[in-house]
């Protein structure tokens, strides 16, 4: 058996390699069109800034390794240029000698990965205008910056290639702008939770401007113009063009082979695409949401492993299938880290699913242990089947760890309620005696049973203030004089029992303090004394986060009090 694969990032590398292990006697051919293969894609913004110091770091295998190792012809700066699935053919390109040549397959891999956008704008061909996809990418920027040491950049995209780049690039003493089309960064994410990072990455120097519509570029006096709409240009000594992917997938089209969303290629669940003996796999291929069942491109590096193994398997006569993805992702962003699965509440109301979140925010370990720090946790579920849909973290530590359990739980179809079940690990320095992930499980526990009812931060500004429903601040006079939500009035939590008489029990009331806690706490005291009581989901911190671009105070127990309070003015 003679097996071509196109591609030997991610999912072709994998393949080839499983491919291998399974079938000792197999003909196996990569080509790569790039220089490099089977190379880190996820890590090429931190060699830019330094972090990863030797080139050799981003490339986890090299021609020669996989030949002596594994016994596979691995081609790079090859193309290939045309597929015939007819007779079962390929033409190739030599692109440093020109040659061309056919090679013939019994089964053919696809994983041609994907390309960066460049939308047609003027001065878009400047030399001084970047994308970053490939190691020669790479190495063209950071010869770039060592070489002429630029002191200004525009980033323009504001998902993981350019919240990191723009990170690294600061991190090397340039100033930077970054612009991004949509009101957030990262657009997996909600909009709350996104606030987090665009705190983050202001708070670090960068200017970050969204909504920002870029119309051109233009060079003048050896810099680059970046054109916005409805502001002032921005004049820098480089762009970096990070907006976006499309797959890789006009080889397939011209052959004939179906094509799916965004141009995507169509396979099933064993990887195999319209045309007999043709696979694919990795960031070109369309796949089935494991939360909507709807199609989707998924661009990961984790997927693209999976499914390189699957075809391999399938190819070798195993009954591998492909299950969908979760989209399960982390980013560092300085000095925080942000990870999704699943979908988010705006993901939901597009599919249609009635759905309900918890916020909550608590600490990384135990606070009494020194060095917890505040997570910020979203968790999306199903209305009325309490099943899981995603979740959304932003910390500073034990943030992959949570968000690995939640994606773990949402793919087993654990019941959001269960979470509280989990038999999670425990020690003083690594978490709590109740997990962040089992209080997220309480939380919606009490809100199916009718125990919590809840109020959101976007439902703030409709609140009334004509005295027809009573808002509640239940912090203490510290915190609540420090900040506040016009209308509050404020009762400590430790003293409503005693001032219930200020309240009228005929009026509903909304309750919030610093992360949630505290108010729940006091919606539950008024509750038992006949009032209608609503709990703000994630406090007062997360709201000032949200709609106040601030970060709100890190030094705080895990009840969301903060720490200096204790001992100064309360």
């Amino acid at each position: 058996m003679k097996v071509v694969i196109v591609g030997g990032v991610a999912g072709g590398a994998s393949a080839a390699a499983r491919l291998r292990r399974l079938d000792e006697q197999a003909e196996i051919v990569v080509f790569e069109r790039t220089g490099y293969v089977s190379y880190a894609n996820c890590g090429l913004p931190y060699f830019i800034g330094g972090v990863i110091e030797e080139e050799s770091a981003l490339t986890l295998q090299s021609p020669e390794g996989f030949w002596n190792r594994f016994r596979i012809a691995v081609k790079t700066s090859h193309e290939v240029i045309a597929i015939h699935p007819d007779v079962h053919a390929v033409d190739v390109r030599n692109l440093l000698t020109g040659e061309e040549f056919v090679e013939t397959y019994d089964k053919l891999i696809l994983s041609p990965g994907a390309h960066p956008i460049r939308p047609e704008l003027p001065g878009i061909d400047s030399d001084k205008i970047f994308s970053l996809r490939t190691v020669e990418d790479t190495l063209h920027i950071h010869d770039y910056v060592q070489e002429h040491r630029p002191k200004s950049a525009v980033v323009i995209g504001g998902g993981f290639i350019g919240i990191e780049t723009a990170e690294n690039l600061r991190d090397l003493g340039l100033t930077v702008t970054l612009l991004q089309r949509p009101r957030q960064l990262m657009n997996n994410m909600d909009y709350d939770m996104a606030t987090l990072l665009h705190t983050e990455v202001r708070e670090h120097g960068i200017d970050l401007r969204l909504r920002a519509d870029v119309t051109g570029f233009e060079e003048v006096d050896g810099r680059v113009v970046t054109h916005v709409a409805g502001e002032d240009s921005i004049v820098a000594d480089m762009v970096l063009l990070a907006i976006g992917v499309v797959p890789e997938s006009h080889l397939a089209k011209e052959a004939g082979i179906e094509l799916g969303i965004k141009g995507s290629i169509v396979v099933n669940d064993r990887m195999e695409t319209s045309a007999l003996d043709v696979y694919a796999v990795g960031d070109a291929v369309q796949v089935k949401h494991q939360v909507t069942g709807e199609d989707a491109v998924i661009s990961l590096a984790g997927p693209a492993n999976k499914q390189g193994r699957i075809v391999a398997d399938v190819i070798c006569g195993l009954d591998s299938h492909y299950q969908g993805s979760l989209g399960s992702s982390v980013i560092k962003v300085f000095d925080l880290t942000a990870a999704s699965t699943g979908i988010s509440v705006k993901a939901a109301r597009a599919a249609g699913i009635d759905c309900e979140s918890v916020v909550l925010s608590p600490g990384s370990h135990a606070g009494y242990y020194p060095g917890a720090t505040p997570m910020t946790m979203k968790v999306v579920f199903e209305r009325e089947t309490l099943r899981l849909l995603g979740a959304q973290i932003v910390g500073v530590d034990g943030v992959d760890k949570r968000i690995d359990v939640l994606a773990t739980a949402i793919q087993a179809g654990i019941r959001a309620d269960k979470l509280k079940d989990l038999d999670l690990a425990y020690a003083p320095p690594y978490s709590s005696a109740k997990d962040p992930v089992n209080m997220a499980g309480f939380m919606i526990e009490n809100v199916d049973s009718g125990i919590l009812k809840q109020w959101h931060w976007e439902q703030e500004p409709d609140l009334p203030r004509d005295g027809s429903v009573q808002l509640l601040d239940v912090r203490t006079v510290g915190e609540y004089g420090r900040g506040h939500i016009d209308g509050f009035m404020n009762i400590p939590v430790d003293d409503l029992r005693a001032r219930l008489g200020e309240l009228d029990v005929a009026k509903p009331v909304y309750v919030i303090c610093q992360s949630g806690l505290r108010s729940y706490i006091a919606c539950r005291i008024l509750a038992q004394h006949g009032f209608d009581c609503y709990n703000f989901s994630g406090g007062y911190r997360f709201f000032a986060a949200v709609t106040k671009d601030r970060r709100g105070s890190d030094n705080v127990m895990p009840c969301g009090l903060e720490k200096w309070g204790l001992f100064g003015q309360l």
